[in-house]
């Protein structure tokens, strides 16, 4: 494994972990300025910090998300789709959802400037 390609599995595990704590501030460190994330409870995406804190906000206040990522596969395009176990509770605790999903991430100069959510691939490389 590349060291650039390490270098960007420890920065998403740091996004998730931050993502986790409901550190917003520590996540949107590791994002470009014009990060691009998707609205995965509401449709479409937002941009910008601002708009990632706002939408984070507003998840948080509705429902208890939790992802761990579980495998790493990087792809040709130099993009990273993460496979992760996903559990969404509702604010009294209730699970509403406990899936494994993907989550494709473009990352530029060392920061996170895209997340979409994707289909897993049903074989591939591990990382």
């Amino acid at each position: 494994m590349s060291d650039q390609l390490t270098a960007e599995i420890e920065l998403l595990r740091a996004g998730y972990a931050a993502f986790n704590a409901r550190d917003i501030d520590a996540a949107l460190a590791l994002m470009t300025p014009d990060v691009t994330w998707p609205r995965a409870f509401k449709g479409g995406f937002v941009r910008g910090h601002e708009q990632v804190r706002a939408y984070w906000t507003e998840q948080w206040s509705e429902i208890n998300g939790h992802v761990e990522p579980v495998t790493f596969h990087p792809e040709e395009s130099g993009r990273i789709l993460v496979e992760v176990h996903q559990v969404v509770r509702d604010l009294a605790g209730a699970v509403l959802a406990d899936e494994h999903v993907g989550h494709r991430f473009t990352i530029t100069q060392g920061l996170i400037q895209a997340m979409e959510v994707c289909p897993l691939p049903s074989s591939g490389h591990t990382a």
